[in-house]
This record gives C-alpha cells, structure tokens and sequence, in this order.
C-alpha cells in the first residue's frame, strides 16, 4: 500500500534541468553575433545620415563615393555576421533535434517500465502490503518485509518522477526546436534583404565611379587600371556563375528525368565550402598581410578599393589551394597578373593573383592543400605576394580574414 500511495502521489512538475553546455555555447555566440549586427547597422544608419547630407553637393563626390563604398562595406560585414548566425542556428537545430530524439525515447523506455509496475501493483491489489508485512514469521523478518516495501516503494516514486521530468523535458525541446526554427526563417529573410541591399549599393557604386573624378593623374591612371580589371574580373565571374547555375540546373533536370523513368540519380556535387567553414580554412601562403580587405589610402591620393588580401611571400613560394574544388581559370589578367580562379561548388570561388607560375589547368579538380602554382609580384609595389579573394554567393567578395583560421 505504501508503493501504490507513493506511485499515485508523486506526478508533481520537477525543476528544470540544466541546459546541455553545448546549447548554452550556441546561445551565448549568437548573442554576441547580435550585439555585433546591431553595431555594424548603427554604423551603417549613420553612413546613410552623411550620405543624405553630401548629396547634391558636387565638390563633395569623392566623399560621397567613399561614403557609399563604405556602405557597401558595413553591409558586407552585416551578410558575414548573418551566415555566421545562420551556422549557429543550423548548428543548433542539429543539437536539438539529437537531443529531442533521445529525450523521446528515454521517454518512451521509462514509461514501459512505469507502466508495467503499475500493472504489477493492481494485479497484487490494495491488501498486498499488509499480507506481506503480517507474513513475517519474526520481528527481524518483518523489519527486513518492511526495509524491502520501503526501497521498492522509493524506487517507484524516483521511476514516476523520472517519467514526469522526461515529459517536460520533452515539450520544452520541442517548444525550443519551434523557436530556432522560427528564427532561422527570419534570418534567412533579413540575409536575402542585405544581399538586395548590397547589389544597389553595388549598381550606385558603379554609377558614382563614371562622375567621379581624380585629385592626381598617377592615381587617376592607377585607379582606372584598377577598376577596369575589377569590371573584367566581374564580367568573367558573372559567366562563371551563369555557367555554374545552368550545369546546376541541366543536373537537376537529368535526375528529374532519372527519378521520373525509375533511374538512379546522378549524385550531385557536394559544396566544398559553406559558412560552416568562417574561420576554419587554411592559408594558401604565410607571411605578413600587406594590405587588408576593403578601402585603403592611394599612394598619390584618393582610396583604392581591394577585393581581397595581400600576402607577403618570397618568390617561387608554393601557393595552395585553401579547399577542394575546380580550376575554372587560369591566365593572366591585366593587374591582377597570373590568376588561378577555383569553384568550391554553392557559388563559393577563391582567386589566387600575381602568380609567377601556375601548375594547374583549367577545368582540373584539385584537392584542399594542393599547390596551384608559385608567387611572384616581384614588379609592385607591394613586392613579391599573393593575392588572394573570397567570393560568395551573387559574386559577393568576401573578407578572406574572416574565413582563414586565426595565426598565433
């Protein structure tokens, strides 16, 4: 009577566990992701309040080209910041799915022991206990009946509370899986919104170098240079990608067609970078960055745009490729030099200038870490280096700082 008292007593909410710790890392990552988000939009909110105040004032052009560069830039940073927070969302549906699935079928083994000590218990009946303890043919056998009843009446409560920790353990996953969900949805949009955002600022840009003009002819001359073959280098990867996406889509069509005639499917190429991978890849040099990523001061005045990176490297040093992927390009390209151009699938590309040789060809798949070629630039003024990009989706160009693994 006492373990049947215990079992239909106990069915009280227990305390909440602790969060796994792996959760916990997630949450605080993505907090820290957001303050940075708001940060970078307030930056940006301002950029837009000086740009307001420019506009319309010729003299200030060169200002207001800057001022839109730097716009562009602060969005840049804002999609880095939301890929980085839809890897962690990602990251966290893993976590919880994983962790759901196993709280449900712990669940679901207590529940078949608590059910059969229920049955157990109604099939011996109300008098069992008594029976028991009056049985005892000893006072030492009815204190060992007694300590038995007793251990197994506390082992049913634990098994019952058990059951009711697991249960609420369960809806608070599921109400957590709804919740990531939900805000993975809505940082999906707020990335599609930036993206669209970037491509105007993109278009303005180009708008505003046509009216702009030049302090001093070396830098003027440089600068044309420069733009010219960042146009070039644009135009050649808008095809690359319109070439990509039509493969992508012949391929899709093929296993449509597969499937529909009860054909096995071709098995699609696997993207070889994704956001996952901020952080993590390799160098394809060591030395010293010479210039960073965004807008820099001209040697003869104005600000010189970079795309990518410079990496300080004696001559001839072997140049790897930072992941898996296939050469798309190889040939020199006006200031740029001698370029590899590599696809690492998902419309992830990485470029590799101012080679003095490549040992690759086009259309070649090359493995992560396997040399491409040899550096030179000896005849820049930056000397001899790398150059080295990072273009994502919609030919975004990518800080390769972001996404190359941090140097002690």
């Amino acid at each position: 009577m006492v373990a049947r008292v215990g079992l239909l007593g106990l069915f009280l909410p227990a305390g909440p566990p602790d969060r796994l710790a792996a959760q916990g890392t997630i949450q605080q990552r993505m907090q820290q992701s957001q303050a940075r988000l708001n940060e970078i939009r307030g930056e940006r909110e301002r950029l837009q309040q000086e740009r307001a105040a420019l506009q319309g004032r010729v003299h200030e052009a060169e200002q207001e080209l800057r001022n839109v560069e730097a716009q562009r830039s602060a969005t840049n940073r804002i999609v880095n910041e939301l890929d980085r927070q839809l890897g962690g969302l990602n990251a966290a549906l893993d976590s919880l799915s994983g962790s759901l699935a196993l709280a449900e079928d712990n669940l679901a083994d207590k529940r078949a022991v608590l059910s059969r000590r229920l049955v157990d218990i109604y099939k011996r009946g109300n008098l069992y206990y008594f029976q028991a303890l009056l049985a005892a043919e000893s006072f030492g056998d009815l204190l060992s009946r007694y300590k038995y009843l007793s251990i197994q009446s506390r082992q049913d409560k634990q098994l019952a509370g058990e059951v009711e920790n697991l249960r609420n353990r369960v809806v608070r996953q599921r109400n957590d899986l709804v919740t990531a969900r939900d805000m993975l949805g809505r940082r999906r949009s707020e990335r599609d919104v930036e993206l669209g955002r970037f491509a105007s600022l993109a278009d303005e840009q180009r708008d505003r170098i046509r009216e702009s003009r030049r302090s001093a002819r070396s830098t003027e001359q440089q600068l044309t240079a420069l733009g010219r073959d960042e146009e070039r280098l644009n135009d050649l990867l808008a095809t690359l990608e319109r070439t990509r996406r039509e493969e992508a889509a012949r391929a899709a069509a093929a296993a449509n067609a597969a499937r529909s005639a009860g054909r096995p499917a071709a098995s699609t190429p696997r993207n070889n970078v994704t956001t996952a991978d901020i952080g993590k890849l390799n160098w394809p040099v060591d030395g010293a960055v010479l210039y960073r990523f965004g807008l820099d001061d001209a040697p003869g005045g104005g600000q010189i745009k970079h795309n990518g990176i410079a990496i300080r490297a004696e001559p001839n040093t072997p140049v790897k490729v930072v992941e898996a992927g296939k050469v798309e390009y190889v040939g020199n390209y006006g200031t740029y030099g001698l370029m590899v151009i590599v696809s690492h699938g998902g419309g992830y590309l990485s470029l590799y200038g101012q080679l003095s040789a490549a040992t690759v060809e086009k259309e070649m798949r090359v493995l992560r870490g396997q040399a491409i070629g040899t550096t030179g630039g000896g005849n820049t003024p930056e000397g001899p280096h790398l150059y080295f990009e990072i273009r994502g989706e919609n030919l975004i160009a990518l800080d390769p700082s972001d996404w190359l693994r941090t140097r002690r």
